[in-house]
């Protein structure tokens, strides 16, 4: 064994002194590929309507950079992205445009969009709908289910608008803080982790918190008030509020709090943000904005 060691040794020094005395070629080819694309119709409308003039990415081709690896993801469909560039557009951006002025949604607006196909799937039974990171990145999965929730405003908020009210809040959150009076409401009932399991995810309107989820923490909380009072007419809240009996008048505490933060931050009032979501939802309801049109105008 020792003298193949040997052999083995002194063949590899003769070989690496062979190959000093040789003169270095590189291949001026680089073995470092980076995914090109020729600009289609869609890429064209996205840069007329979200780069130039707010300086927004919208990512529908998947990266996997932007991925989290800790979840299975897929491509979204080209046609379903184009219809959810549309809804973001119509539904979020101008909205924020037309109530707090294009200043502010360039201000404060992320500054990039990702879509994947597939929901992001936690061990315990629930998914991620969207993430928002740093202020600047939103994640928006399930983008391959669009058709299924696009009739419906209730389903399409859900899934899909409500995510990016709620992620944005965030956003603003990260840059003003809330006030410390909000998580005093109720204090004592944010349970973590365990928001999605019972007795949580039935008692919730009880608990004085206007979704199973607004039980995660107080940030949470704050983003589900705004995105859920915003999204929905006063019929829905009106309806919450009973369900909620005496603890009622905690969800309303802290609605105080939200509108007064809106207001005194963002100079948003609250109720003008909402029929303004809503009317543009019966737009979109109605069919008076066509989804798929990406002819520049």
């Amino acid at each position: 064994m020792k003298r193949y060691f040997m052999i083995c040794a002194a063949v590899a020094i003769s070989a690496f002194a062979a190959l000093s005395c040789q003169e270095e070629k590189l291949n001026p080819v680089s073995v470092i590929t980076v995914d090109k694309y020729e600009q289609n119709d869609f890429d064209k409308w996205l840069e007329v309507n979200y780069v130039n003039p707010y300086n927004i990415a919208f990512k529908y081709r998947f990266e996997q950079n932007e991925s989290d690896l800790n979840y299975y993801t897929i491509p979204a469909d080209y046609d379903l992205a184009v219809k959810m560039a549309h809804l973001v557009k119509y539904l979020c951006v101008d909205t924020y445009d037309e109530v707090a002025g294009i200043d502010f949604t360039r201000g404060y607006f992320p500054k990039m969009f990702f879509l994947i196909g597939e929901w992001e799937y936690r061990n315990n039974g629930t998914y991620i709908l969207g993430t928002a990171e740093g202020g600047k990145k939103i994640l928006l999965s399930g983008i391959n289910y669009l058709n299924y929730y696009i009739g419906d405003p209730n389903d399409l908020n859900y899934y899909y608008i409500k995510t990016i009210h709620h992620e944005f809040t965030h956003i603003l959150n990260q840059t003003k803080d809330f006030p410390v009076d909000f998580k005093m409401v109720t204090g004592s009932g944010y349970v973590a982790d365990s928001w999605s399991e019972a007795p949580f995810n039935v008692e919730y309107l009880n608990n004085g918190f206007i979704s199973s989820y607004a039980q995660h923490s107080e940030g949470e909380d704050f983003a589900e008030m705004v995105s859920i009072y915003v999204t929905n007419p006063q019929s829905y809240w009106d309806a919450q509020l009973k369900a909620a009996g005496e603890s009622a008048a905690l969800i309303s505490a802290k609605l105080d709090i939200v509108r007064q933060y809106m207001a005194d931050s963002w100079n948003i009032d609250l109720d003008q943000l909402r029929s303004t979501i809503l009317r543009r939802q019966n737009d979109i309801v109605a069919g008076k904005v066509d989804l798929d049109d990406i002819t520049i105008k």
